[in-house]
């Protein structure tokens, strides 16, 4: 048994030492430089101030969809610096409406792209350098409905690449040619996009599923070999703890001892970010966030004009880039943005919010039926909706206030950077068979999270044991960097000696 294992992880490791020493060195990257991404910060940073006569009102936008009854959500925002209505249709598809018109957006052409880009990077020249229905750094699943792309280049000082949808019109991302550079050392390389042919490509996942299974095998075998050798009472002949004198082989057991079990559980883990036959899939029923709310915005909304609404965010001092009209518990409000993603609640009267709102008379004749602007819902509201979301009796309620092991904020390199996890929200822990937990954002009363018993495995066997993400470790951020960093450049090393080794013994079976 002892010689199958070692003649195992001699052949396997013969494999693969070459592809881990280069995921090493792209993980290493990739703690700094993430793959390419829009942030909502970002793409909200780029956007004008919303200004109070711009716009004509909801219902006028929502009379050019083909279906209004069905429209899931509006939204005021501005496409190349025009205030414009995104209606989401029923299929998953936006009409784009001139805010200022109520005409319909004709469909983005290569001069809407460069004029979109211009607006995201103001002052920069641009030069359209056509469609792309997908490359290497668009494999997100996220701009399906937004493909083919446009592209443009701008001549900025960061020599921006600028991804503009064909379907609304706006800058869905922007890739600076540094961040593109370091991407080939990094993302790209480490997850073989050189391979990936298409956005959803099986080749490609069962490519990265084998590899991976065969370096945890080569890893564990290692690790076993290694023990086995190692004299832990008495020494060799030589003096040494380990058989081996020649150079590679000594340091390559020594190193294997160190930083074997790391590897073993980063191999591991990266086998199981490919989520193989579906083992992290959630089992149950998902939440029903259309229960939660009641009704959609095309059927519910404040009575009140657009026009006011944005004067009283900016009695506020608030600065509104977007307006999202919303349902919660069949009561209508507004999620207003400003361009650092802050966000306020504008509701009519004082459905569910704190008795700290703000209202103003001189908006509306009725205080009591006024706007009220706050910066969220009242935890008995969003308690009162959450129980909507699944057939099945509610455990627990509790206000999150700081990130717990589940919900949390990533760095912006983070291949999570770009999802929101604000605080406070409400997590409610569910009495069903999939023992779900989901995660109310407070500031904007919608799903933030939802993860079930099987998913909440996964995190722990993927995203802790890859990247070590639990809240402890991410702040202060430059710890569980430094300490990613040694452990990285000891896997980089252990597998630079198997380098070195396997080289040898294919030369003399040459």
């Amino acid at each position: 048994m002892r010689r199958i294992l070692y003649l195992i992880h001699r052949w396997t490791g013969i494999a693969m030492c070459a592809l881990m020493a280069l995921w090493f060195v792209s993980g290493m990257v990739m703690l700094f430089v993430g793959y390419p991404k829009l942030t909502p910060a970002e793409r909200l940073a780029a956007l004008p101030p919303l200004a109070a006569g711009c716009c004509i009102e909801p219902a006028q936008a929502l009379a050019r969809s083909h279906r209004p009854a069905v429209v899931q959500a509006i939204t005021l925002t501005s496409i190349a610096g025009r205030a414009h209505y995104q209606l989401l249709e029923q299929d998953g598809r936006t009409t784009q409406v001139d805010a200022a018109t109520g005409a319909l957006a004709p469909k983005p052409d290569a001069q809407a792209a460069v004029a979109a880009a211009r607006m995201f990077k103001p002052g920069a020249p641009a030069r359209y350098a056509g469609l792309v229905e997908e490359d290497r750094w668009t494999h997100s699943r996220g701009l399906n409905l937004h493909r083919p792309l446009h592209v443009v280049e701008l001549d900025d000082d960061a020599a921006t690449r600028v991804y503009v949808s064909s379907a609304t019109g706006q800058v869905m991302l922007d890739a600076p040619r540094a961040e593109r550079y370091w991407n080939f050392a990094g993302a790209w390389l480490h997850w073989l996009y050189m391979l990936r042919q298409q956005n959803t490509d099986p080749v490609w996942t069962w490519t990265l599923i084998g590899l991976s299974a065969v370096g945890v095998l080569s890893a564990v075998t290692g690790m076993v070999n290694g023990v086995q050798r190692w004299r832990f009472n008495g020494r060799y002949k030589s003096g040494a703890r380990t058989p081996y004198r020649e150079f590679a082989m000594r340091w390559h057991h020594v190193l294997g001892l160190a930083f074997g079990l790391v590897l073993c559980t980063w191999m591991f883990s990266g086998l199981m970010s490919m989520n193989p036959l579906g083992v992290f899939n959630a089992r149950g029923a998902k939440p029903d966030a259309a229960a939660m709310q009641g009704g959609t915005p095309a059927s519910v909304r404040l009575a009140q004009p657009v026009a006011q609404v944005l004067a009283l965010l900016q009695t506020q001092s608030f600065k509104p880039r977007e307006l999202e009209w919303r349902v919660l518990g069949g009561e209508p409000f507004i999620v207003a943005r400003d361009g650092h993603n802050g966000t306020r609640i504008v509701a009519a009267g004082s459905h569910g919010l704190p008795p700290t709102m703000h209202c103003d008379s001189r908006i509306s004749a009725t205080c009591g039926d006024a706007l009220t602007v706050t910066k969220q819902w009242e935890p008995a509201r969003l308690e009162a909706v959450a129980r909507k979301l699944l057939p099945y009796p509610v455990r627990s309620f509790e206000m999150v206030t700081a990130p717990d092991a589940y919900y949390y904020q990533r760095g912006d390199a983070s291949m999570y950077g770009g999802n929101e996890r604000r605080l406070p929200a409400l997590r409610v822990v569910f009495d069903d068979p999939g023992h779900t937990w989901v995660y109310l954002d407070a500031a904007t009363g919608q799903v933030a999270l939802s993860i079930d018993s099987t998913q909440r495995v996964g995190r722990w066997l993927f995203n802790f044991l890859h990247s070590w993400d639990v809240p402890a470790l991410l702040s202060p951020a430059w710890a569980r960097i430094a300490v990613l960093i040694a452990l990285s450049a000891g896997g980089l090393l252990l597998s630079a000696t198997a380098v070195v080794i396997a080289v040898r013994r294919l030369r003399r079976m040459a």
